[in-house]
């Protein structure tokens, strides 16, 4: 499992231009004003051989008690919670301030490994001028300017080191290839305890529980159809009293490390709460990680208007475009309808992510495709598409060959997707097409 850093910090210290720095992203909004981030935000981030989950926080004010600031300390804390390391991001311009020590208290009762970095310190690199940031007793300093991408990786490597990771990445699980490893995803109270209650019982499906992971992951393995499926749980299978109270229910980073084990994730909305932005902040992290994806919006004989009923329908066309792929069935747990179809669909996008495609075909379909539509010239420069090849699987990836191939607009690469997904029927799945030039073995002679 990927470690998660949580950033916290009063407001305007820089937290989200340390998020865009350490995930090499521009995902998160910076301005030079306070209270500008409010909603936990979370990335992903690289260095070396190690992987991390980052979570941006808006400022915490620990003792809040109403308003914005207490649904904004709600959600810290719910961050750090949900994180194995917390760096505790400082102004090292502004020095240290009330609002730190209340901060730095909250952090030593929690007793999880803590990094305090003093944010906007370009040319402060000395004790003398970090040594009031001591006094929180939270140990030592790390001067880094987000800005400028001073002191990033030493941020990194000293807030990995608690944790003891390996020098090499961990060996991958043997997966069994006749087994479809299932995620659930959704929101809270959308109905995924519902719905797999309904599969485990309505159907009579055998299942028991394997040994769950540090992050309290349930696997649950049955069988439908002669078809084995390994369901992955990550908030619908916990009793009432396991779950700390001080906290949600519902974790996103336990959604995401299922996303990421998973082969297929059925992704779950509410139909009578429609498409939010955390609805589209998973589907679009489920595209990030290539697995395949079929959408079942819930609860749909709750919405009884069929006004209402086509708003929900436009909503998941607009703000789920980039998900166009996918099959959507519309289904209600609670009272079993529509459940049989959501199978077959899944059975179709894990067909679909593991499917072999041979080179003549491809490169039949490529060249038909040129004939049919060039690519657009470019200043002097027309790409010459030759060749394409499958370069893997879950998701399907399509290397195509030629010259000049840096050209090639996204428009023309949407319009290859779709003649390759219509030849092997691929539904449910994304779709990688990756353009290789070939080198001009003249290019560096006189």
């Amino acid at each position: 499992m990927k470690p998660v850093i949580a950033l916290v910090g009063r407001p305007n210290v820089g937290k989200s231009t340390l998020f865009n720095r350490l995930t090499k992203t521009r995902d998160a909004i910076v301005a030079d004003y306070a209270g500008l981030t409010r909603d936990r935000h979370y990335g992903n981030g690289t260095q070396g051989k190690h992987e991390y989950i980052v979570i941006d926080t808006g400022g915490f004010e620990p003792d809040a008690h109403s308003g914005i600031y207490k649904e904004m300390a709600k959600q810290t804390r719910q961050a750090v919670a949900e994180a194995d390391v917390v760096v505790f991001v400082l102004d090292a311009r502004a020095g240290v301030c009330t609002h730190d020590h209340d901060i730095a208290k909250y952090l030593r009762k929690l007793g999880k490994p803590c990094l305090l970095v003093a944010n906007k310190a370009e040319g402060m690199t000395t004790g003398v001028q970090l040594g009031e940031f001591f006094e929180l007793g939270l140990g030592e300093v790390v001067p880094v300017s987000a800005s400028h991408g001073q002191g990033i990786r030493l941020l990194v490597d000293m807030a990995l080191a608690p944790l003891h990771l390996p020098d090499e990445p961990e060996a991958v699980e043997a997966v069994d290839p006749g087994v479809i490893k299932l995620a659930v995803a959704g929101r809270p109270n959308v109905g995924k305890s519902t719905l797999i209650n309904t599969w485990l019982g309505e159907e009579r499906l055998v299942a028991f529980d394997l040994p769950g992971t540090t992050r309290d992951a349930i696997s649950v393995p049955f069988e439908r159809d002669g078809q084995r499926f390994e369901l992955v749980d990550t908030a619908g299978l916990r009793r009432r009293g396991q779950v700390f109270e001080a906290i949600e229910k519902f974790s996103v980073v336990k959604t995401l490390q299922a996303i990421e084990s998973a082969s297929v994730v059925l992704l779950l909305i509410d139909a009578t709460q429609g498409v939010t932005d955390q609805d589209a902040h998973i589907a679009g992290y489920i595209l990030e990680s290539g697995r395949s994806v079929v959408i079942a919006v819930n609860k749909w004989d709750a919405v009884k208007d069929e006004y209402e009923r086509e708003l929900v329908k436009r909503a998941l066309e607009t703000r789920m475009g980039f998900l166009k792929f996918a099959t959507v069935h519309f289904i209600s747990a609670q009272k079993r309808q529509g459940l049989g179809p959501v199978w077959e669909s899944i059975a179709a996008a894990h067909r679909s992510a593991h499917c072999k495609m041979p080179t003549p075909v491809l490169t039949r379909l490529l060249l038909e495709a040129v004939q049919f539509q060039t690519p657009k010239k470019t200043g002097m420069y027309r790409p010459k598409l030759r060749y394409a090849h499958q370069g893997g699987m879950n998701p399907p990836i399509i290397i195509i060959h030629g010259n000049s191939l840096e050209h090639v607009t996204d428009s023309y690469k949407r319009f290859l997707e779709g003649r390759f997904r219509k030849e092997f029927n691929l539904v449910g799945t994304p779709l990688r097409i990756q353009m290789k030039s070939s080198s001009n073995p003249y290019a560096d002679k006189d």
